[in-house]
């Protein structure tokens, strides 16, 4: 028996309205309609029909309702610049996420949420904060998916047909969820995690109209404390040297440069010229010479890992998810493939992880 809201997630997911549904597979709009508010039941055929047209098994169209998540519960980088029914994709995403981190939970012991909520304080002090709690000094931050992931962030991989959003996070049931695009540079992407971590911290009651300048303010600060990067760059630094620190704190050029004029490191004229510089060897396009992978999970390593070892494949993962495989790809993409070959050790303090069934 079909779930309506099943049906209604499922097309969501994947970007499309009841009208172009009904025309994919030659039904009206009105059955189509009908079937996601319940008032009609599609028979065995119409369902296996509708499944196979939104590339879902026809178990994921009968199973129970899977958890609501409302739009304004999460937070959108891009929203402005995004079509609506790109952003109900990535929503549709993150209640998919959901239940695979459901999967997770019951099946392997995972670290617990430890990301504060700060309202109050203003993003250089809330960073400052986040950072003592999690004992990280005024150094340099280690791989930030490693690192919100031993604090109980759940970080998944935004598919590749909703890069357009960018990236975007929020908490369900009090777990906090981060998805990253994976299409960006690794600068960007640890940018990013900062980024949305900052709205965990700063924003999980309210929204602000600045709440975006706010985010980067703490991704700048908690990616370069003031007090470390007062110790380390000399004043009125000029593009090279720019360069030899932004490699130092794994952070784009231009996030150095704006983050050096923040701290009274440049002038006005002294950042013009930089950006300037920088804007000539084409570092506002891409990161020349910069970090070569990108951050990925240690957290789905080791998942998959112990999965491998006790023979279960992630086709068999994705059958009890009730996904096929590509989707929970789009999910993991750029997470895990980057860090099972040779994986780069962290000194970031990581949960325990162990099997449980």
């Amino acid at each position: 028996m079909l779930t309506p809201s099943r049906l209604a997630l499922a097309r969501r997911r994947r970007g499309l309205s009841a009208g172009g549904l009904a025309r994919a597979v030659g039904m009206s709009a009105g059955s189509v309609g009908d079937y996601e508010r319940g008032r009609r039941q599609p028979d065995a055929r119409r369902t296996a029909v509708l499944a196979e047209a939104l590339g879902f098994p026809v178990g994921f169209l009968e199973a129970p309702d899977e958890d609501e998540l409302p739009a304004e519960a999460v937070a959108f980088r891009a929203a402005g610049r995004v079509p609506a029914v790109r952003r109900d994709a990535a929503v549709a995403a993150g209640r998919l996420a959901i239940g695979v981190n459901r999967w997770l939970e019951r099946t392997f012991s995972v670290p617990a949420p430890d990301v504060p909520t700060l309202e109050h304080p203003d993003p250089e002090t809330a960073a400052e904060m986040v950072r003592a709690r999690w004992g990280l000094g005024a150094g340099v931050a280690p791989n930030m998916v490693h690192l919100l992931e031993a604090h109980g962030v759940r970080v998944f991989s935004l598919p590749v047909d909703c890069a357009e959003v960018d990236a975007f996070s929020f908490r369900h049931a009090g777990t906090p969820y981060v998805f990253l695009n994976p299409t960006t540079s690794a600068e960007r992407g640890r940018f990013d995690a900062a980024h949305e971590l900052g709205h965990l911290v700063l924003h999980a009651n309210s929204r602000p109209a600045d709440a975006e300048k706010q985010a980067n303010a703490f991704a700048g600060a908690f990616l370069m404390p003031r007090a470390g990067v007062l110790a380390s760059v000399p004043r009125g630094p000029v593009t090279g040297q720019v360069l030899d620190h932004r490699a130092h704190w794994r952070v784009s050029a231009l996030a150095l440069t704006y983050r050096l004029r923040d701290l009274g490191l440049l002038s006005a004229e002294q950042y013009g010229v930089v950006c300037a510089e920088l804007s000539r060897r084409g570092f506002r396009v891409a990161e020349p010479d910069g970090i070569t992978a990108r951050e990925g999970s240690l957290l789905l390593a080791k998942v998959f890992r112990a999965l491998r070892e006790r023979g279960t494949t992630p086709q068999q993962v994705a059958r009890e998810l009730l996904l096929d495989g590509a989707e929970l790809d789009s999910l993991l993409f750029g997470l895990v493939v980057t860090v099972l070959p040779g994986a780069r050790r962290t000194s970031t303090p990581q949960g325990r992880l162990s099997l449980v069934r």
